[in-house]
């Protein structure tokens, strides 16, 4: 590294290379400073919170018997959304920038040094992420009989026509992201047969689920990266420790809701236990890391060159999935393109407010963690 022959005590800043500067001045080593047993209540009370957050919505939605009233739901929902929205931008993306960024020591080294790489990264992410997700749906359109045929020559002069085709009945204009309100199932005679509605919502919420799945995969997998990082930082953290341990327990509660939110939103078939495994694999991811930062508490070093590269990539990687999830799996298609949207400005306001504190209150914790 360029900081190794670098002597502080003897800077001439006429012709002193930046980047030792900046690379001894972020140089550190283990923090750890003892409070073991706070680290490992952290384990369990992070492990508590983040799973129960993490089924709160998925079981609003599945258990009715519980009861739990519509807003409490909505809140839930929506509230998560904009936690992933802003998770993308504040605790993914600006650590990024902090870690190999152009101001970073190790964005002003070797190949480091020639681009911009965090927001390059985030982008190939999020466009990579849009093709799995495009890929999915096409594949379950083809496999299973959904189409929708739209003259090109019509749609560019302004009067287009889709005419949609399917083996169930599936509105043209129907989005993956919301089922909420499908019409009612309702049995009609025809001819003296009962013809059961109820039958072909069941296989349109099985193309949903189909379509829906693989994108929620992607997104999973972008949160469990950051969790694992702020495990590990968390189980070696120095003085700030006392205030990451509160902060991250309502940032991992936060995170939850999201999750939970998106899980509540897809139509898994009956008595599937994926939801669960799901909001358990969440619930548990941090807590484990914790675990491996504690077993390596007196040797890992966060603000290591290596360990700088690997989470400032990993960060990248997750915050150009989370930006693409956030913005079009979650805002867009709940609130733009979902044909069975609410007409009530009132429980509309609500949800966009619900968005916005999510989405304010996360950003506030990006200040401590």
């Amino acid at each position: 590294m360029a900081h190794f022959d670098f002597d502080p005590n003897s800077v001439n800043l006429n012709d002193a290379d930046p980047a030792q500067i900046v690379c001894y001045i972020n140089k550190g080593g283990n923090e750890y400073n003892g409070h073991l047993g706070a680290r490992i209540s952290a384990l369990f009370v992070i492990l508590i919170t983040s799973t129960a957050t993490t089924f709160f919505p998925v079981i609003a939605k599945k258990v009715r018997w519980l009861r739990i009233p519509l807003y409490v739901y909505l809140f839930a929902r929506y509230f998560g959304s904009g936690v992933i929205v802003a998770t993308a931008f504040i605790h993914l993306l600006d650590p990024a920038y902090e870690e190999i960024g152009p101001a970073s020591c190790v964005g002003m080294t070797g190949n480091w040094a020639v681009y911009s790489w965090p927001p390059a990264i985030a982008l190939t992410s999020a466009v990579f992420t849009f093709l799995l997700d495009f890929a999915a749906e096409r594949f379950v359109e083809v496999k299973y009989g959904v189409h929708e045929h739209v003259n090109i020559e019509s749609a560019v002069t302004g009067n287009a026509t889709i005419q949609a085709s399917a083996e169930t009945d599936i509105h043209p204009h129907s989005t993956r992201s919301d089922m909420e309100a499908p019409p009612t199932p309702t049995k009609e005679k025809l001819g003296g047969v009962d013809t059961d509605v109820e039958e072909e919502d069941e296989e349109s919420a099985r193309l949903l689920y189909r379509q829906q799945i693989a994108a929620f995969y992607i997104l999973e997998f972008g949160v469990l990266f950051h969790s694992v990082i702020i495990g590990l930082n968390l189980g070696v953290a120095g003085d700030e420790f006392k205030t990451l341990y509160p902060v991250i327990v309502f940032h991992q509660a936060f995170e939850g809701l999201g999750i939970g939110s998106r899980l509540s939103a897809i139509p898994f078939p009956k008595r599937s236990i994926m939801p669960w495994l799901l909001c358990l694999a969440y619930g548990v991811t941090t807590p484990i890391a914790i675990a491996i930062g504690l077993g390596v508490r007196t040797t890992y070093n966060p603000e290591s060159y290596t360990a700088n590269v690997v989470s400032g990539v990993l960060d990248s990687i997750s915050a150009g999935i989370l930006i693409y999830t956030g913005f079009v799996e979650l805002l867009a298609r709940d609130f733009l393109f979902n044909p069975y949207r609410t007409r009530d400005n009132r429980q509309l306001t609500f949800m966009v407010i619900c968005v916005l504190l999510g989405a304010g209150i996360m950003a506030l914790l990006g200040k401590w963690a």
